[in-house]
This record gives C-alpha cells, sequence and structure tokens, in this order.
C-alpha cells in the first residue's frame, strides 16, 4: 500500500490512551452567574469577551449550532473546514471551536503549538464518533489479518471519529475523508481512475452508510459490500465474505440522519409535487436513491441557493442548519422531511452559557477545557489528514 511512515519505536499505548481519554471527559457545572443569566446579559458578557480579546480570538460555529452561538462565530462551516480556517488564522491564539469533540482535536492537529483549542462544553461528543473506537478497530484488524492479508486492506476514516482513530488509518496507510471528498477518497483507495491502487478493498468507518452510498457511486453493487459488526466474532462474517468483499462496512451511523426514511420522502413529494429532495449522504441508502440531490452539508447549503425562487426544499438533515436556510433564504420554502424535528442532541450541549464561561476564562487568563492531542498521536493522524488533501 502507500506511504505508511511511522517514528521509531511507535508502541500501542499513546494511541489507546489518546482513545480512552474521552472517558475521562466530564464537564464541571457553570456558575450561576451563568446558569441563571438571561440570553441578553449572556449576549452582553459575550460581546465584550470578544471586544476584550480581539484578534487573539477565533470562535468557529459549526452549521448544526444553535443560533444563539452561531451569531458570534467568526466562520461558520463543516468540521475539516473550520480546522482549516483555524489552522491559516495564525494570528488566533484562543480557538473556541463550537462544535463537538472530534471537530476540536482536529482543529488542534491542524494548527501551530502556540494556538489553544477550547472546546465550550466537553460533554460534546459524537454519538456516530463513538461507535467505533480504537479497541474495536485494532481487533478487526487483527481479525482481518487472520483471514486475509491486511495488506491488500486500506483503512478509511470518516472525520467524525476520534484522533485515536485518524492515527491508527495513518499509521496503516490510510487515509481521512468527508462526506464532500469521500468519492475521491475511496477511487484513490482502489485506483479507480487508473492511477496504482493502495489495496483491493476498504475498511470503512465509522459510518456504514456514508461507504455505502459512495460505493453505489462509484458503480460497486451489493455485492461488493460487507457490513462489519464490531460485537461479533469477525465482524459477524466468515472468510469468503471477507476476502469477497470490496467494501467493509463498519456498522455505524448518525444519530440524526438514520432518522430519515423514505416515507418521509413520498409524504413530501405528496404535499409538494414540484418540491425538490436534498438529503446527507449519511442517509440510509434507500432514502439517498429517492432524492433529487445527495451531498455534504456544505452541498446542501450550495443547493439550496441554486433552486429557483419559490421553490419548496425538502431537507435530510439536521434541524439547525434547516430552520437557518428557511430564514436566511427569503424566495424559498426550506423545510426538514422529518415531521418529528430532532437536533443534534451533543451538538446541542454547546449553548451562549458555555461559551460565555470560556471566553471569560480566557479573559482571566486561564484556557479552559482545552483539547491537547498527543504528540505521537497527532504526527500520524495528521499523516491521514495530509494524505486526504494531497488526495484531493
Amino acid at each position: 500500500m502507500g506511504d505508511q511512515a511511522v517514528p521509531a519505536g511507535l508502541k500501542r499505548s499513546p494511541l489507546l490512551e489518546e482513545a480512552h481519554s474521552k472517558m475521562l471527559r466530564l464537564q464541571t457545572p457553570l456558575p450561576d452567574a451563568y446558569t441563571m443569566a438571561t440570553p441578553e446579559e449572556l449576549a452582553d458578557r459575550i460581546r465584550v469577551a470578544k471586544d476584550t480579546l480581539g484578534p487573539r480570538l477565533l470562535i468557529l460555529g459549526h452549521h448544526y449550532q444553535r443560533d444563539e452561538v452561531m451569531r458570534w462565530a467568526d466562520a461558520r462551516g463543516d468540521s475539516f473546514g473550520l480546522s482549516r480556517i483555524a489552522a491559516d488564522r495564525h494570528d488566533a491564539e484562543f480557538v473556541v471551536f463550537c462544535g463537538v469533540h472530534f471537530m476540536a482535536e482536529s482543529a488542534d492537529i491542524l494548527t501551530g503549538p502556540h494556538q489553544k483549542v477550547i472546546l465550550p462544553d466537553l460533554n460534546a461528543g459524537c454519538s456516530m464518533a463513538d461507535m467505533a473506537d480504537l479497541d474495536e478497530v485494532e481487533d478487526a484488524w487483527e481479525s482481518l489479518a487472520e483471514v486475509t492479508d491486511v495488506e491488500r486492506i486500506v483503512p478509511i476514516t470518516y472525520m467524525n471519529s476520534s484522533a485515536a482513530l485518524k492515527a491508527f488509518v495513518g499509521r496503516h496507510g490510510g487515509a481521512v475523508c468527508t462526506s464532500s471528498n469521500a468519492r475521491a477518497v475511496l477511487t484513490w483507495a482502489l485506483g479507480l481512475d487508473g492511477s496504482e491502487p493502495q489495496g483491493d478493498k476498504v475498511l470503512f468507518f465509522p459510518d456504514q452508510h456514508l461507504g455505502r452510498n459512495t460505493g453505489y457511486q462509484l458503480g460497486f453493487g451489493e455485492a461488493d459490500m460487507r457490513v462489519w459488526n464490531p460485537r461479533q466474532d469477525v465482524g459477524g462474517l466468515d472468510e469468503r465474505d471477507v476476502k469477497e468483499a470490496t467494501f467493509l462496512l463498519w456498522k455505524g451511523h448518525c444519530s440524526v440522519h438514520q432518522r430519515f426514511r423514505p416515507e418521509h420522502i413520498k409524504a413530501f413529494r405528496k404535499e409538494h409535487p414540484d418540491g425538490i429532495v436534498v438529503v446527507h449522504p449519511e442517509c440510509a441508502h434507500e432514502v439517498v436513491k429517492l432524492a433529487d440531490r445527495v451531498g455534504s452539508t456544505d452541498y446542501i447549503i450550495k443547493a439550496v441557493a441554486a433552486a429557483p425562487p419559490g421553490s419548496v426544499i425538502g431537507v435530510g438533515t439536521e434541524i439547525h442548519l434547516v430552520q437557518r436556510l428557511n430564514n436566511e433564504t427569503s424566495d424559498k420554502t426550506v423545510v426538514s422531511l422529518d415531521p418529528l424535528i430532532c437536533p443534534c442532541s451533543t451538538m446541542f450541549r454547546i449553548d451562549a452559557a458555555h461559551l460565555s464561561w470560556v471566553l471569560d476564562n480566557l479573559i482571566e487568563g486561564k484556557a479552559t477545557n482545552q483539547i491537547s492531542v498527543n504528540a505521537e498521536v497527532a504526527h500520524l493522524a495528521k499523516l491521514a489528514l495530509q494524505r486526504m488533501l494531497d488526495i484531493v
């Protein structure tokens, strides 16, 4: 497979230490001054803190954030886009990432040693990212080695994963991908563009749906795919399954995007026969097949912007983004395909109170909730991230 440069003497322990650190995340309860404050009082505190910290501060807001947080963001975007913005802002001493834990880790990996990355609430994790941990992936790799040549397998991790898993991928010659470049990364891995393949099969984690949907886009079918269940021996597969499959898809999913079902699209089309359906590729394949447009968060935003005036657009993604698109697009109607509105519960943890609290602490010289990735883990994770950047 491709380059597999690994620092001399690397042991598994730094990766395990990083992987297990999530178990130690515990958010300190906020003082009453923040929990009892009115929205106006919190807004005043945040405004003063931003003015005080000036260019030393960069606040990043993921598209799924609440409006009360997003209003203070210096930049909006998806997880990797925001991390790249942080890396380009060398003057920002403090990067406050209003997102979830894996996003802050990626920002720490890509920013300079003089920068501190802050997560306002340590309990803001990602259920999908937690569906694959290093122990499980290491065990899967060892199980695969017993039935096939793992040198032929390219590990690909979605951006929605821990730094430890990105490091595992970097260590074994694989790459990270996002929902916008998964096709390019899988094309590279399998040599589908005529270039030298890195292997003849991929282990894709932690989201099975992005891997499956991208595989179908590339012309593969169900016969080329198997789901790897980490809670069963050899992923619940036999030796023939492993050897025949091109895609070994980790049994993980996004708790928000899995809610969208074909019946939601059918109901939308019945009510809006000329409506446009746009969904995220983390949705199940049977949903993606029925949609008019499929793409990443940024793709969805652009699809809404490009739709003709007067359009009614049914969107299959997180509700805060859907509502924001509707509020900011006056000549179109943007609605959620799911009538039982479901926010990303972990992203929802970041609120104005937590943002105000970490900013006030920065003014006092305390980098509360700093996210810092082990140096060896960061090195390997950055290899996987850099491979992705070189691909696209």
